[in-house]
C-alpha cells in the first residue's frame, strides 16, 4: 500500500499571512480603528486563525475604544467574507512545494490536506494556487464536528485519500500539528521556514524541514 503524506495548509504549503492580516485589518478599519496588525510582525498570529488575529488587534485598541457585545463574532464573520473576496492576493506557495508534490506522487505516495481552515475557503485557496488536483482528500475545520488536534480529523484525511494511518505522516508548522500527530500516533515533520523558524524544534518533532526539497527523501525513509 502506498504511503500517505498529509499536509497542513496555512504556513506549511503556502504563506497566507499577508491576506489573512489584510482581512483582519479590514474589520478593524470598519470600526474606525485603523490597521492594527502588521503583515510581517504578526504573521505567526495569522497562522493561529481569525479569532487570534482579532483578539491581538483588540488588545492594541486605544483606551477610548470600547467594543459592543458580540463584536468578535460579528467581526469573525466579516473577516471570512473579506478573506474569501481576496484570498490569494499576497499568498504564495513556499519554494519547492510543486517539485516536492510531483516527486512524492512519482514515488507512489498519496497526498492529503488536514487544515483548520474552513473547508470552502481551503478548497478555494487550493484552486487559486493551482494545486487542488494534487490531493486525494481535503479535510477542513468544519468538515467534521471535530478539528485538529483531535486525531479523528487527521484520520479522516488519511481515510479519505484511501490510505492507512500506520503508513502516513503529517507535515505542519504549529504546536497544533505536533499535538495532532501525537494524538494520531504518527510522525510529524515541522517546517523551519515559517515565522517561527527553527524555534519549532522546541516541540521535538521527528523531523524539521529546512526546505521542501528535503521532503521526498524523508518520505522514502519513513514510508518506504
Amino acid at each position: 500500500m502506498a504511503g500517505t503524506v498529509v499536509f497542513d495548509l496555512d504556513g506549511t504549503l503556502a504563506d497566507t499571512s499577508g491576506d489573512l492580516v489584510a482581512a483582519a485589518n479590514a474589520c478593524f478599519r470598519a470600526r474606525g480603528l485603523g490597521d492594527l496588525l502588521d503583515p510581517v510582525a504578526d504573521a505567526l498570529t495569522a497562522f493561529h486563525g481569525g479569532r487570534a488575529m482579532l483578539r491581538a488587534g483588540y488588545g492594541r485598541m486605544g483606551p477610548d475604544h470600547l467594543l459592543p457585545p458580540g463584536a468578535e463574532d460579528e467581526d469573525f464573520d466579516r473577516l471570512l467574507g473579506h478573506y474569501g473576496a481576496a484570498i490569494a492576493v499576497h499568498t504564495r506557495l513556499y519554494p519547492g512545494v510543486l517539485e516536492a508534490l510531483d516527486q512524492l506522487a512519482a514515488d507512489g505516495h498519496v497526498l492529503s490536506i488536514c487544515t483548520n481552515k474552513p473547508e470552502a475557503l481551503a478548497h478555494q485557496l487550493l484552486g487559486e494556487l493551482g494545486i487542488a488536483d494534487r490531493f486525494a482528500s481535503m479535510i477542513g475545520a468544519d468538515t467534521l464536528p471535530v478539528k485538529k488536534p483531535d486525531p479523528r480529523h487527521y484520520r479522516a484525511a488519511v481515510d479519505g485519500a484511501g490510505g492507512d494511518v500506520a503508513r502516513s505522516f503529517l507535515v505542519g508548522d504549529t504546536e497544533t500539528d505536533r499535538k495532532t500527530a501525537a494524538a494520531a500516533g504518527v510522525r510529524v515533520a515541522l517546517v523551519a521556514f515559517g515565522p517561527e523558524g527553527e524555534g519549532l524544534s522546541r516541540l521535538a518533532p521527528e523531523a524539521m524541514l529546512g526546505h521542501f526539497d528535503e521532503l521526498p527523501e524523508l518520505a522514502r525513509s519513513w514510508l518506504g
